[in-house]
């Protein structure tokens, strides 16, 4: 699992038939400081969380996948999660 944030959403109305009623959004991976990490990747939303929300996601297909409940989608990315606090203790 990675932290991310919701930076945006993407309408297909022409899609696999399996992300039929599944939310697509646009996720910026984070560090723990919350910087960008890497580039923004497309993540199928299991959750139901919104712009600006810091997110868990997991970028496996497998474990991607099952976020539409095992449907056997063509998932890399999903999210599964809905962040509401972090705490570092060093």
């Amino acid at each position: 699992m990675q932290l991310a944030r919701v930076i945006g959403t993407v309408v297909a109305t022409q899609k696999h038939r399996r992300f039929e009623g599944a939310k697509l959004l646009l996720v910026q991976p984070l560090n723990i400081d919350d910087t960008p990490r890497g580039n923004a990747v497309l993540a199928v939303d299991s959750v139901g969380a919104g712009v600006h929300e810091k997110v868990l996601i997991v970028l496996e297909g497998r474990a991607a996948g099952e976020a539409l409940g095992g449907k056997g989608a063509p998932v890399d990315a999903a999210i599964v999660g809905i962040v509401d606090s972090v705490t570092v203790h060093e």
